[in-house]
């Protein structure tokens, strides 16, 4: 029944002269496992349906009690991370991005944390799916917005003789498609003091592609406000050369999965080696990142690579831990990229200095 009811309502019709698909998530929930009633009963065929959707969409699911846990377990974290909003439990990692030629901080990216009385410190990757799902990924991202720019413009106070900084946030699709996104930019530009160009706002090509008339728009509006336009994990989307033509952007952070088969997998690393030939010849800046082992570092050089990030150099760290490495950095030393930077980097940070301890998302 459920394939014939999908069968159904896939046939394709018209709307305006233009035709029309639509593929339909089915749960399925049977009357002896609903001792409830019929509220019971639709809440489970819910759940089915949700659980069909998590699956790839375009299917049915029949409930089980497993999906009746998971469900009440959803509910409980989208109560709490409410709540979270409202108590300010998210602290801000910030990882830096570095100049591969000269070893210097030249950004650092704005990773948020939730920071739950009971289970510690948790990664982005646990609560953000939800939160974009619920609408709490718009005030989840204003708040890193605020909070990100306000810090940053605190550390180019502090260290003016530091190349300016620039500061990354991330960007989902419901906040690019939300019409008070550049309001919401300007405003935290202009309480915190920060320069527009020391931001950077880093969307993935799923984000941007989603909507590409609309999208355009958008991206052209925040580069009036003067701000940077970055494409995150570059390769694993729609990855179109029309959309690096036609859209104002002026970063490509290529996809980790590419990064970390270079510099064995002869295939990585041809593809690797184009995207960033290719961000070149665009006159765009390339980030790889990821980065985990010293032979990736060798080889990005031996590409001429303009900045990368990741545990090679240094993971996400608090503010305060931060700071430690700007003030050793300050002095004018690089954190020396050699064939075993991380040794390095945190060579320099000891001496009452911090290690960089937290984890990446």
């Amino acid at each position: 029944m459920a394939t014939r009811i999908g069968k159904a309502v896939s046939r394709p019709f018209l709307v305006d002269d233009k035709e029309v698909f639509i593929t339909v998530s089915i749960g399925i929930s049977e009357s002896a496992l609903s001792l409830g009633g019929a509220d019971e009963l639709l809440r489970n065929a819910d759940a089915a349906m949700y659980t069909a959707k998590g699956s790839g969409k375009a299917r049915s699911v029949v409930f089980n009690q497993q999906m009746h846990l998971n469900a009440m377990k959803r509910l409980d974290l989208e109560g709490e991370l409410r709540r979270a909003t409202e108590r300010d439990q998210f602290r801000l990692h910030y990882q830096p991005i570095v100049n591969v030629a000269t070893g210097r901080v030249a950004g650092l990216e704005a990773l948020v944390r939730w920071a739950h009385p009971e289970r510690g410190l948790v990664g982005p990757v646990e609560f953000i799916p939800l939160a974009e799902e619920t609408g709490l990924i718009r005030p989840i991202g204003r708040w890193v917005l605020q909070q990100a720019t306000r810090q940053a413009r605190q550390w180019h106070a502090r260290y003016p003789t530091h190349p300016q900084l620039t500061i990354s946030v991330n960007l989902s699709a419901n906040q690019l498609s939300h019409p008070e996104l550049i309001d919401e930019v300007n405003d935290a530009l202009e309480q915190s003091g920060l320069a527009p160009e020391a931001l950077v706002l880093e969307m993935t090509e799923h984000v941007i592609m989603h909507d590409t008339e609309r999208a355009i728009g958008k991206l052209d509006e925040l580069k009036d406000l003067g701000v940077q336009l970055a494409v995150d994990d570059f390769g694993t989307g729609f990855s179109s050369l029309s959309y690096l033509r036609n859209f104002p952007i002026d970063i490509l952070k290529i996809a980790k999965p590419f990064l970390d088969g270079i510099p064995q997998g002869d295939q990585e690393t041809a593809l690797v080696r184009g995207i960033i030939e290719l961000g070149r010849n665009l006159d765009l800046k390339v980030v790889a990142e990821g980065i985990e082992r010293p032979e990736q570092l060798a080889t990005l050089r031996e590409m001429r690579c303009d900045l990368l990030q990741g545990h090679l150099v240094a993971r996400p760290q608090g503010a305060e831990r931060i700071e430690r490495l700007l003030q050793t950095l300050a002095s004018g030393v690089g954190l020396g990229l050699t064939a075993t930077p991380e040794i390095e980097v945190e060579a320099a940070q000891t001496n009452g200095r911090s290690h960089p301890v937290a984890p990446r998302a």
